[in-house]
Parts: structure tokens; sequence; C-alpha cells
């Protein structure tokens, strides 16, 4: 499937779903409603859209650090021949959700690690670069969170990304979804019990494409459906559970480039650029993270476009918005992984204990 073979239905459908995914008993019905067409139709079209892989996946997201996750952007630098077979190796750990090949910078794999409240990043990261032969590596974690929302306009054919502030746990700013309030607990873990972690089970894993897709949910954990959404609820008002939303892949939905955009900030203006950059309705992902000698670029902006051209006008706007010109674009030159963290699975364990096996499994992959 292309872009061009999507009908208008198939656009909007794709525009309501990875929005606010209806929590009720019948959510495709509802779905099919909204856009005039039946409930057998919508599931045909849904079906088709997650074969081609446009739609990867329909479930809870969660806020990784208020579960109690560590997480962080880490950036490996491998020489010729190694970054292949490293980048596989890499994506058996479960916590790993993004892994990219970039180019335009010394550090050329990109991948994000989140690990489980007894875990420890810097030990993880430092056993997957002697396993897989990484010269250098730098860990990068978020020091000041100013947008995450990606969302693509799918009628309109452009990225629309919403800001999702942590504190509020929905959009919200000056009208347009924009947010212009710094967070300020974004990172705060909650207290999760046993109980949580069997729901966060269920609710992460991808929905069913039947009338009823929460039935054998609620019933696994023992619960009515109005039980499962009043429990779901309870996790947006705390904050752990953003919305229950699809997640697109962004290739093969139109916008076929993707470029991780560093600025080098004054300090003192960390904050005023942060917010500024935050506002443009490209940009999904916004964050400062730590400098090192080697590594000056401070705040770190995601954009997607159909093409390279288009993130590189991008990246012009935000310049002449921000008056910050000394930039990078580092283009993915291949996505490795993109899913979400799966939260309190037994595989963090089996990671670690099973290095040979995950090795043969990368080597079988090449």
């Amino acid at each position: 499937m292309t872009t061009e073979s999507m009908d208008i239905t198939d656009r909007k459908l794709l525009n309501m779903v990875q929005s606010n995914f209806p929590m009720v008993e019948e959510p495709y019905r509802e779905i099919a409603a909204d856009l005039e067409i039946g409930e057998a139709e919508l599931l045909e079209r849904l079906t088709e859209l997650k074969r081609q892989n446009v739609v990867r996946q329909i479930s809870a997201i969660f806020d990784t650090r208020r579960l109690g996750y560590k997480t962080t952007l880490v950036a490996f630098a491998y020489g010729d021949g190694d970054l292949h077979d490293g980048a596989i190796f890499i994506n058996r750990h479960p916590g790993v959700s993004h892994n990219y090949a970039r180019e335009g910078s010394y550090y050329n794999l990109w991948f994000t690690l989140a690990v489980p409240p007894d875990g420890d990043l810097q030990t993880t990261v430092e056993w997957m670069a002697e396993k897989t032969n990484a010269i250098e590596f730098r860990i990068m974690p978020t020091i000041r969170f100013f947008k995450i929302g990606v969302n693509f306009d799918m009628v309109k054919r452009r990225s629309d990304a919403y800001n999702y502030n942590p504190d509020s746990g929905r959009p919200n700013g000056n009208g347009n979804g924009q947010s212009r309030v710094p967070a300020s607990d974004w990172n705060q873990a909650q207290e999760i019990n046993e109980w949580d972690k069997q729901v966060i089970r269920e609710a992460q894993e991808d929905l069913p494409l039947v009338s009823r897709p929460f039935d054998a949910m609620a019933q696994r954990l023992g619960l009515t459906v109005p039980e499962l959404f009043a429990q779901l609820g309870e996790y947006q008002e705390r904050k752990l559970m953003r919305r229950f939303s699809a997640v697109l892949y962004h290739r093969r939905s139109g916008f076929r480039a993707n470029a991780m955009i560093v600025w080098k900030v004054p300090p003192e203006r960390s904050e005023e650029v942060g917010m500024i950059m935050a506002e443009h309705s490209a940009v999904t992902h916004c964050y400062e993270r730590p400098t090192f000698p080697d590594w000056e670029y401070s705040h770190f902006t995601m954009v997607h476009a159909p093409t390279r051209d288009e993130c590189e006008d991008i990246g012009r706007e935000i310049a002449r918005a921000t008056g910050i010109t000394d930039n990078l674009l580092l283009y993915s030159t291949r996505e490795y992984k993109k899913t979400r963290v799966r939260y309190f699975v037994e595989d963090y364990e089996r990671f670690w204990d099973t290095a040979e096996e995950a090795e043969a499994m990368a080597d079988a992959l090449v």
C-alpha cells in the first residue's frame, strides 16, 4: 500500500485511531459510524492497513518514567562492518523501543533504552557496547522535557504534532495544542503494585480487530469491561497512562524523511528556546540533553516530512524562530526497531541470561 492508494476514508480513519481511540465496548462500531461506513468495512480497512504495516499497533501508551523505569537516549559509534550486527543484537533488549542508523555525525547508531526500576542504565549500556564492539558511546538522558506528541495529519499530509505535557496528562497551553508550561515533575515515579503490573501487561498488548476487543482483556483480569475502563481511567488520572491509540509507521504513511535536528543552545536560553521549538507542529519530540567535550548539542528536535528538503525547510523555520543557527540534521538511514516499551516482562532477565543466544540470533539475522 502507498499513500497514493489510500482513499479519503483510509486517511480519516488513520487520523482518528492515532489520536484518542474510543474507550467503549464496541469502539470500531463507533469509529465506523463517524466515518459513515459499516463496522465490517472498518475492520477490513484496518486489517489491510495493519497487513501493510501502516498501522503498527493499537494499545495503551504509558509514561515510562512514571512507571519507575529509567530511560535514556544512547549514541554508539561503530566502525565499518560492525553497525548492523550491533543494531540487531541491541534490538533483542525489550527496553529498546527505537533504534536507528543515522548519518551526519561520528555517532552512527542511536537508540532509546529503558530498564526496570531495579535495573542499571550505565551497566546495561557498557555491556551492550562491549558485546557489539562499539568504538565509543554516549548516554544522553533527558534534562528538560519540552514536547512529545507524534501525530500525522493524513488528510492534509503533514505532521501535526500536539504536545503531551506529563504534568497535566493532556495537550494544553495556548489554544492550538502546544504547551508553554514546562514540565516540573514529569520524571517522578509513582507507586506501582502487582495488580497495576498485571493490568499494564494486558493493556500494552495490541488490541484485536474484533467487534468487542476489550472483552477478552477484561475477562483475563477478572473484570467487567466497564471496570476495565474505570481502571484505565484511574491510570490516566494518575498520569501513568497517556492515552489509548494507534502508532503509525511513518515511512509507510508517506513521511519518508526522518531527521533528528540537534542544536547548540546557550545555557541561559535553554528553556526559552526549547519552548519555541516545541511550538512547531512538525516537531514531534523536543528535549534538552547533556553536552560533552565532543558533543556540544544540547537540544534535540525530531521532525518527520515526506522529503529531506522539507525537513531542511523545517530546520530553517526553527532557526528563524529561535535565532539558533548552529545545528546538525541527523537523517535516519535505516530503522532497526520502532515499537513501544513492554513493561514488567520477564524478557529483561532473559536478555541478560542468554547473551550467547542473542549473539547467535544476531548472526542468523544478518
